[in-house]
């Protein structure tokens, strides 16, 4: 596309997404941006809970969709109702949009990405974690430890990672940091770090990314979230050779952190390789969400490897959050 039409395309979907979005996509409190299928417009801002703010008719949830959807380069149809990808008009929000019929209408929802970063201290600092907390994530970053945040949808975790590798830049600021994800969200202040993205149209997967990245003389190599058979290649490139990594999942406890990695590895069609897993990840840090909508550090499990004998992984549970 051309710049002339770059421009005309971010001038109208600026004008088309309305004051309410606009205003809402500058704020720096706004976390999430959210449009149901009944046309109404839910907008989430961080400690607080979501509040409906207006409406989006569906002739103009469309045109903001399409227009998406033409930034992105993608085509979207009745077989192809999905859009998701880089928010055109910002380029950092997440953006995910439906059609029907998928939905009985469009829907989206946009996700913006941190505008600032907090450091292990201010969540401190905040109550979302103690000291003894913050002294055992640092120790782990420290020693080259690998280290697994898990949690809900909105609890946290990419925040969190961003402030460990705030960590890792003051702890060990000549490590050489790699950092993979499928859309650009992890923030890193370190001198010496490269970003490296998946992309559809270059057929490049996570999989084929952290291939990719063994030859690229890393010292530590962080995955943004890990939804699939790619969590496998992850785990062999931390245990060999490349030790103190990051990445994030999705999971409903720290103990059960360890079960869903397996059910990821399982989808690459081979069984669940605890014995790797076991060897591969050292801490595991479960975030939640308080009733209060604050987003604080639940607990935190160190993984002493897996036990052939009664095929279990000792673990050890070394901080509870206590408000």
């Amino acid at each position: 596309m051309a710049m002339q039409d770059d421009s005309r395309l971010l001038d109208n979907l600026r004008y088309v997404c309305g004051p309410v979005i606009t205003t809402a996509l500058e704020a720096p409190d706004v976390v999430e941006i959210i449009l149901n299928p009944d046309a109404n417009l839910w907008i989430e801002r961080y400690g607080r809970e979501p509040k409906n703010e207006g409406v989006i008719e569906r002739e103009q949830a469309k045109s903001i969709m399409y227009l998406v959807a033409s930034g992105l380069g993608i085509e979207v149809n009745a077989l192809n109702p999905v859009i998701e990808g880089i928010f055109p008009l910002d380029g950092t929000s997440r953006f995910e949009g439906v059609f029907p019929p998928l939905s009985t209408a469009p829907a989206f929802a946009l996700r913006k990405r941190a505008t600032r970063r907090m450091s292990l201290q201010e969540y401190c600092d905040n109550k979302a974690i103690r000291p003894e907390g913050v002294s055992i994530i640092e120790d782990a970053i420290a020693h080259h430890k690998n280290l697994i945040v898990v949690g809900g949808t909105s609890s946290g975790k990419t925040t969190f990672v961003n402030a460990c590798i705030e960590a890792i830049s003051r702890l060990t600021p000549n490590d050489r940091l790699l950092i993979l994800e499928d859309t650009p969200e992890l923030q890193s202040s370190s001198p010496n770090s490269i970003s490296l993205q998946t992309s559809l149209i270059a057929n490049i997967d996570m999989r084929r990314l952290a291939q990719i990245s063994m030859r690229m003389a890393p010292r530590r190599i962080l995955v943004g979230e890990v939804r699939d058979f790619a969590a496998l290649e992850m785990l062999k490139v931390w245990s060999t050779g490349h030790p103190g990594g990051i990445s994030t999942f999705h999971a409903d406890s720290a103990a059960d952190a360890m079960q869903r990695l397996e059910s990821l590895v399982e989808e690459a069609g081979l069984g669940p390789k605890r014995d790797l897993i076991g060897r591969a990840v050292d801490v595991v840090v479960f975030m939640s969400k308080t009733p209060q909508h604050t987003r604080v550090v639940d607990s935190i499990i160190k993984i002493n490897g897996f036990n052939p004998d009664n095929h279990i992984y000792e673990k050890e549970t070394v901080y509870a959050y206590s408000a």
